[in-house]
């Protein structure tokens, strides 16, 4: 590892462990002292609690690193970010997709209310995860018996959530790799179904069942499809601490939430038939970026 990246690495991470552990013991505190007197309260303190955190990895991105995010969306869709409460699906191409969708969060004024469907291991991880438990995220044991009811319950607290929030769901069910892509299209041809090229075949059970319990007070659905030229190395933690530059591109498309069918079928067929579209999108956005590199 070069020294720069060391040099960076070293401090950032001392202060970002001594901040993180203060923040989850405010967090602590404000879960015992004020959520049981009133949970609108709590949330509104939480949030601004929690963006002190996230903030630290977002100016490591912007400053140090120098991330570059293009985002594609109508006047209509930039108008509304952060102004409304929106389900969020996204292909899930690398371990960054996550910090990409803070940032985009925070540019929008809502940075401590994203939340997020993750792998319930993510909850025992000091800071980051701890500070997520106290932040109302729904975490998951990947076992559908288990799940079904530990999401109806995560998606029906977030009702009387006292300010927009972004609740992001990754359908794929797990990062993206050619190995994986393999196992995918054999079983879509196996199955009869479009095979995919670039993405993988979503799991719809966790997506019906936000759309189900979320549809009566989440007026939107955004799809973004996430990709990054053929020309452009992938974003990872080593090119962050080193100060390499990527560029990312985030096409975010807003769905009315009542524009999808009311039947679990044919909301699952919906997601389904939206990572179809995915395919074409992410080649679109390669083909477009190649052509501005080559011209």
């Amino acid at each position: 590892m070069a020294w720069p990246a060391v040099l960076v690495i070293v401090p950032v991470g001392i202060i970002f462990l001594l901040s993180g552990l203060i923040v989850n013991l405010i967090q602590a505190v404000l879960f015992i002292l004020v959520r049981p007197v009133s949970k609108s309260l709590h949330r509104r303190i939480n949030k601004i609690v929690a963006e002190l955190l996230w903030l630290e990895l977002i100016v490591l991105v912007d400053w140090w690193a120098n991330l570059k995010i293009e985002v594609y969306a109508d006047d209509e869709t930039f108008e509304l970010l952060g102004k409304e409460h929106a389900l969020v699906i996204s292909n899930h191409n690398s371990d960054l997709d996550w910090l990409v969708g803070w940032i985009l969060a925070q540019r929008s004024g809502c940075l401590g209310s994203a939340l997020a469907v993750m792998k319930k291991e993510a909850k025992v991880l000091p800071i980051i995860g701890w500070s997520m438990w106290f932040s109302d995220y729904v975490f998951l044991e990947r076992s559908w018996g288990k799940d079904e009811r530990t999401l109806q319950s995560g998606f029906e607290r977030l009702a009387d959530f006292p300010m927009p929030f972004w609740l992001a769901l990754f359908v794929e069910g797990t990062r993206f790799t050619q190995a994986k892509l393999l196992a995918a299209q054999e079983f879509a041809a196996s199955r009869g179904i479009p095979v995919p090229r670039n993405v993988l075949i979503p799991r719809t059970k966790g997506f019906v069942s936000a759309v189900t319990h979320l549809r009566s007070f989440v007026p939107a659905i955004y799809d973004a499809t996430v990709a990054v030229a053929n020309s452009q190395p992938a974003p990872t933690f080593l090119r962050i601490f080193r100060g390499q530059s990527s560029v990312i591109k985030v096409l975010l498309e807003r769905h009315s939430m009542q524009e999808l069918p009311e039947t679990a079928d044919g909301i699952a067929q919906w997601c389904k038939d939206a990572f179809v579209t995915k395919v074409w999108k992410l080649i679109a956005f390669i083909c477009f970026s190649r052509l501005k590199v080559e011209n």
